[in-house]
């Protein structure tokens, strides 16, 4: 297929980046995200026939990248849950435009799976990791997992070669303690920590402004034990706000979708485990991509579609954000959508 021209949404943002949930399981419970009592045993996730084939994913993925879309990262739920991933990491990897390939993980399954992830061509990972605390990260995560079998998974990735970043959510009251230890284990290590500001994914996880940790609060605290300097964005639309140890080349970054909003350079789209696009993370309806891949309908119809989708797209929810909005308007779950 001829490449087509960059697109654009209403406010002349390119579309660049995809994000792809390939499940909507995890093995985790997470209190901000996945709370254990809404999902239970008894909580229905979706069958195997309504989540889109590697077949289906590889071909979207191509008419993405064809519209301009050059970095995917692959989400869920837990994507290691899904069965032979590294089949589509490699699919993913042979197509012309797709420049860059990462993971986001808890990070549990990497010692079972860094291997043949990074034989498929994955470059990077994001491994979630919110305590050093065992106690308290078995709280958090729901499922009395240790913080050893995260911290393994880490080392596995990088003995295989797999850049690692460490995902913290910081929530007022449950983890802000763990703010400085988090940052000494992973300054020594060399490790990129990024600290991601609570927000109000979906509507199961209680959000209220009060329990936000601010990105400014939680530079004051680092600050004042390892002095950081700024680092200056090295692309368009880059979401962390980067800093680095001072006389180190190891980073900190902050994602600050409460305190900061980045909406005017958001580059992303997100398709959900069943084929769904959004066009944000806290979106409340999404086009069906799935319906198309699955009827007689051509790449160029699909283009087409996709292109429609993103030319008329003006969300901006996080600089629109108040107590209000977030209380009444109804969101996709993170676990649904993809972080």
């Amino acid at each position: 297929m001829m490449k087509d021209s960059l697109i654009y949404d209403q406010l002349q943002r390119p579309m660049r980046d995809l994000r792809i949930s390939v499940t909507d399981r995890c093995n985790f419970r997470c209190t901000y995200c996945m709370p254990a009592e809404i999902f239970d045993r008894d909580y229905a996730f979706m069958p195997r026939e309504q989540l889109l084939s590697f077949e289906e994913i590889e071909r979207l993925a191509k008419v993405f990248a064809r519209l301009g879309v050059k970095k995917i990262r692959l989400t869920g739920g837990e994507p290691l849950l899904r069965r032979d991933l590294p089949v589509l990491i490699r699919k993913l990897m042979n197509i012309d435009g797709i420049e860059d390939i990462g993971l986001t993980t808890n990070g549990v399954y990497l010692v079972k799976h860094a291997a043949d992830l990074k034989a498929a061509g994955l470059q990077r990972v994001n491994v979630s990791l919110d305590a050093l605390d065992d106690e308290l990260f078995k709280k958090i995560n729901g499922r009395g997992v240790s913080t050893k079998a995260v911290l393994k998974g880490i080392e596995a990735a990088r003995e295989e070669g797999l850049e690692v970043k460490v995902n913290m959510v910081v929530k007022k009251g449950m983890n802000d303690h763990e703010i400085i230890p988090m940052v000494s284990c992973f300054k020594d290590k060399g490790i990129t920590l990024r600290f991601i500001e609570f927000m109000d994914v979906g509507s199961t996880n209680g959000w209220n402004f009060k329990q936000v940790v601010s990105k400014r609060e939680i530079y004051e605290r680092i600050h004042a034990v390892y002095p950081l300097e700024p680092m200056e964005p090295t692309y368009f639309g880059e979401v962390a706000k980067r800093y680095r140890y001072a006389g180190t080349n190891t980073e900190v970054g902050f994602i600050t979708s409460v305190s900061e909003s980045f909406c005017s350079s958001c580059t992303r789209a997100r398709i959900s485990a069943e084929g769904k696009l959004y066009t944000c993370l806290f979106a409340t309806k999404g086009f069906d991509l799935r319906e198309m891949v699955r009827s007689e309908a051509s790449d160029e119809e699909i283009a087409k579609a996709v292109t429609e989708v993103w030319n008329t797209r003006k969300d901006r929810y996080s600089d629109e954000r108040t107590e209000e909005t977030a209380k009444n308007r109804k969101r996709i779950e993170m676990s649904y959508i993809g972080g």
